[in-house]
């Protein structure tokens, strides 16, 4: 894994994104703290947790001292938005809210002024390699026009499915931070792929 990191970060990604699963939010159980840890010795990228976990507020502590930069929670887990918001920022890490493609944005937008980053699931979150849903494009067209007439500059993230083929319709409809796993680890030549990914973005 720190292999595979040295050759992304050299090959110009922004940030690596950890996906963190408990085997109960989601089925999977996957890799947590310790991993983050020796992960943060061996790049300066910032690194971006997202937290597919239940009581997420009891880990943000250990996250942000394990070298998280920022955390992402999910609204369907977290009853007072607000509140874990607050927690994440008195840690000094970025505060972001993550989303389902079926959940619905209502009080994930009442909370977003409180917030630095929403994440919007373009997959089923817990499984990797899942193909895109073209229609969580609608929930962030919806989630930047809100946020636009608010006067809200926060980061749209998208998660799921991101490919060459896709990117720049996530672009359009108002994502500004993109995830991408096997559109990246898919592709032997990294360097490549990235500069093509941002050549889309650049001209959508």
């Amino acid at each position: 894994m720190g292999e595979e990191i040295r050759k992304v970060e050299a090959a110009g990604a922004d940030v690596i994104h950890f996906d963190v699963m408990d085997g109960h939010f989601v089925p999977n159980l996957s890799i947590g703290i310790p991993v983050l840890e020796s992960l943060r010795k061996i790049t300066r990228l910032p690194l971006d947790a997202h937290l597919m976990i239940e009581r997420p507020e009891r880990y943000l502590e250990a996250f942000v001292k394990a070298g998280a930069d920022s955390i992402s929670v999910h609204a369907e887990v977290c009853a007072d938005l607000p509140a874990i918001a607050a927690q994440m920022r008195k840690l000094g890490v970025r505060a972001a809210v993550a989303v389902n493609p079926e959940t619905p944005l209502d009080r994930t937008l009442a909370a977003a002024g409180d917030f630095d980053m929403i994440l919007v699931m373009s997959v089923h979150p817990g499984f990797g390699g899942q193909g895109f849903i073209p229609e969580t494009l609608d929930k962030v067209r919806l989630l930047r026009a809100d946020l636009d007439r608010r006067g809200l500059a926060l980061d749209v993230e998208i998660d799921g499915g991101i490919k060459l083929d896709n990117i720049d319709r996530a672009v359009a409809a108002g994502a500004n931070v993109f995830v991408s796993g096997s559109g990246i680890f898919g592709h032997p030549d990294y360097a490549a792929t990235i500069a093509a990914m941002r050549a889309r973005i650049a001209a959508a």
